[in-house]
C-alpha cells in the first residue's frame, strides 16, 4: 500500500526556515548535491515518523508538500486522474532518487507522488 514517504517545506527564505525548525524542533538539515537547492530535513529517529526537505517555495506554493512513494508515476497518474483528481505537474526526473509528478486530490489539496529509480535522469 503507498504512503506517506517524505514531505517539502517550502520557504522564501531558507536559511531563516532551516533556523526556526531547527530550534523548534531539533530538525537537521543537509545541502542536497542535487541541480536545486534542496536541503535534506532529517526529524529525528527515536520515534516512529519521516523525514523530508526543504526548497526555496516556488510561486504560488502554499503549505508542506506530502509525497506518496508509489510503484509507477504512470500507472498512479491515471488512478489520479480516473478518481477526479489532476495533475498539476506532470511527471519529471529527480536526478538519481526517482520520478516525480504534483497532483490535486478531488477537494484540491497538493500532494506528490514518487517511483523511486536511481537511474532517473
Amino acid at each position: 500500500m503507498p504512503r506517506v514517504s517524505h514531505f517539502n517545506v517550502p520557504a522564501d527564505n531558507p536559511e531563516r526556515a532551516q533556523k526556526f525548525y531547527e530550534k523548534v524542533f531539533d530538525w537537521k538539515f543537509e545541502k542536497w548535491d542535487g541541480p536545486t537547492d534542496y536541503w535534506i530535513t532529517t526529524t529525528g529517529t527515536e520515534e516512529p515518523g519521516i523525514n523530508g526537505g526543504l526548497s526555496k517555495r516556488v510561486p504560488g506554493q502554499i503549505g508542506i508538500t506530502n509525497t506518496i512513494t508509489v510503484p509507477s508515476v504512470d500507472e498512479f497518474s491515471k488512478k489520479i486522474m480516473d478518481k477526479g483528481g489532476q495533475i498539476i505537474l506532470p511527471k519529471m526526473a529527480f536526478p538519481k532518487i526517482g520520478w516525480v509528478a504534483y497532483c490535486t486530490d478531488t477537494e484540491g489539496n497538493v500532494f506528490g507522488i514518487i517511483e523511486m529509480d536511481p537511474k532517473a535522469k
